[in-house]
């Protein structure tokens, strides 16, 4: 799914605390995935390997990498946002409240339950701070940045970028297991689902849907790609079934 950029200018008071609650809440996950010890997603891998080997906490390397990111937006050409910078922020400081607050060592079937809570509080999260449309986290910017420059698609771009950085937490002695795969398979569907219910959708109610990022995801050769496409769905605020436009994913064959 493809969500264009809004102003914060644009109904502040309504999408900037959506943004730093679902930053808030995607901080927490993340240390809930990390008390589980069951394996997490690959940029925490890469946290993990890192706070063991250097005197720094998950949170703050969280921000340090975020930073060191950033400037790879510089030959990318891409521009942050009052979005990407809270991103780092609120990411660094709620992560390392969160594993002050959850505890070390717990039973199995106590962490089999934080792995399946973290994975779906980290899509719901996503869900809630995409769909403030206040701009990409600097590892989102940098997937978008690469792919437009490569013409890649956002899939392959971000799958080579995420097992090189797996790659990377595993040989520093992060955390890879079960969580990781179940990470990988579930968290996706678990945003799709919730994206539509919190996506701003401007003072008309419209889903103004990136054409740029479509063609990026669908590019002209490939087969099976998944595109976006603007369809009109059921508006979930519940005012007497009125419709709206948002997104649905389809598969493209050629």
């Amino acid at each position: 799914m493809a969500i264009s950029y809004v102003s914060l200018r644009e109904r502040p008071s309504r999408r900037l605390p959506q943004l730093l609650l679902g930053l808030a809440l995607y901080g927490f996950s993340l240390s809930v995935l990390v008390r589980a010890a069951l394996g997490v997603n690959p940029w925490s891998v890469l946290y993990e390997g890192l706070e063991r080997r250097t005197p720094l906490s998950f949170g703050m390397i969280s921000a340090v990498l975020g930073v060191l990111v950033l400037l790879l937006w510089i030959p990318l050409k891409q521009r942050p946002t009052f979005g990407t910078v809270a991103n780092i922020v609120v990411l660094a400081v709620s992560s390392d409240l969160g594993l002050l607050v959850v505890p070390e060592h717990l039973g199995l079937p106590v962490r089999v339950g934080l792995l399946v809570a973290g994975v779906v509080l980290n899509g719901l999260a996503v869900a809630v701070y995409v769909g403030a449309r206040l701009g990409p986290g600097p590892r989102d910017g940098l997937m978008t940045g690469t792919a437009a420059l490569t013409g890649l698609s956002l899939r392959r771009v971000r799958t080579l970028i995420e097992l090189a950085v797996l790659a990377a937490g595993w040989l520093l002695g992060g955390t890879v297991g079960v969580g990781t795969v179940f990470y990988a398979v579930a968290v996706g569907s678990v945003t799709q689902f919730f994206l539509p219910r919190f996506a701003y959708r401007g003072p008309r109610g419209e889903l103004r849907v990136s054409a740029r990022a479509d063609r990026r995801q669908c590019p002209p050769q490939g087969d099976g790609v998944q595109c976006v496409e603007p369809v009109c769905v059921p508006h979930v605020s519940g005012r007497g079934g009125q419709r709206s436009c948002a997104v649905r994913r389809r598969a493209r064959d050629r």
